[in-house]
């Protein structure tokens, strides 16, 4: 399903900056409206419909920094969101009202209805275009992504090459705020699209389940963590996210990416990380690919390493042969 050395060299330590600290109850309804665009857009389609009432641009940015002492910190992107972001973009903040801050866990989802509200607040109604981008490799984007389909919205897509594709073809940006009237968004809870612990749990067993962990192999492998316990969930499979991009940061063709992923396309698949944000990439990437029965995990490493009635596998031989 993979291999190591597809990893592009320049990403593995931004890997590991990103996702080492990252990385319900309506029923089961969907979304009626259909979807008015690609779930991967280009920055010429961005700029070519940038001006358009029905668009909303929203920059999910989280930086993930050294922490000074070996470890890595996650801080809130709002102030580079700031000093300069893509025009008419406002700032869905992962720090707010788009996690659960009452959670133990970093970037856990709030209740639909909640993130549903924060959505509107930032002007997203039924019949609106979003498009989300970030400034590190989409993950914090494929988040929003994901939650927005976990409320029954289908009309949202990642800027391919997020941020860093947009500015490198000399596009402006803009400090001014964006300024839009409230939205209303109707909730359509897929509840099914998130797996708990006790999920997870049953499908080491589950041979109908792939279990995905998308970290960097060394924390695979539990040669490295920054969780309560090294290595990896038994019985999963690692594609770590990084290699779902090009060394430019845009995601690969689906010919390449679909040999990534193998197994049935409506079988059972749940991806993980650190807390659900890489994951969410992979999430995304499988449901481009056609995957129908995908879900994350969403506290992922952060809940599992915590408890140690939970199982963790380490792999130390494959140590001297990787990477």
């Amino acid at each position: 399903m993979y291999s190591p050395d597809r990893i592009p060299n320049p990403y593995i330590l931004f890997a590991a900056l990103i996702f080492m600290a990252a990385c319900s109850d309506a029923g089961d309804g969907v979304s009626t409206v259909e979807p008015a665009m690609d779930s991967l857009v280009s920055v010429a389609w961005l700029e070519e419909n940038l001006d358009d009432p029905d668009l909303v641009v929203l920059d999910c940015t989280v930086i993930v920094e050294p922490d000074g002492s070996g470890g890595f910190l996650s801080v809130n992107g709002r102030p580079s969101y700031e000093s300069g972001h893509i025009p008419t973009a406002g700032f869905a903040d992962l720090f707010g009202d788009l996690s659960d801050g009452d959670s133990p866990h970093e970037f856990t989802r709030p209740s639909p209805e909640q993130f549903a509200a924060a959505m509107e607040a930032l002007g997203v109604s039924d019949d609106s275009r979003v498009v989300l981008y970030d400034a590190s490799g989409s993950v914090w984007a494929a988040r929003v992504w994901w939650m927005l389909r976990w409320i029954g919205f289908d009309r949202a897509a990642l800027l391919d090459g997020g941020l860093n594709a947009w500015t490198a073809g000399g596009r402006p940006l803009s400090t001014e705020p964006a300024s839009r009237p409230a939205g209303q968004l109707t909730v359509n809870h897929r509840p099914e699209l998130f797996a708990d612990r006790d999920e997870v749990l049953a499908s080491i067993e589950d041979d109908a389940v792939t279990l995905i962990d998308s970290l960097p192999p060394t924390y695979f492998r539990g040669e490295t963590t920054m969780y309560d316990r090294p290595g990896h969930i038994p019985g999963a499979v690692n594609i770590p996210v990084f290699t779902a991009l090009d060394e430019s940061g845009r995601y690969r063709s689906l010919d390449e990416l679909a040999t990534l992923f193998e197994g049935e396309l409506d079988g059972r698949a749940i991806t993980y990380c650190g807390g659900g944000i890489a994951a969410s990439s992979h999430a995304f990437v499988m449901t481009r690919l056609g995957f129908t029965n995908v879900a994350v995990y969403d506290a992922s490493l952060q809940e599992w390493t915590a408890d140690p009635d939970l199982p963790m596998e380490i792999d130390l031989e494959s140590f001297d042969n990787e990477d």
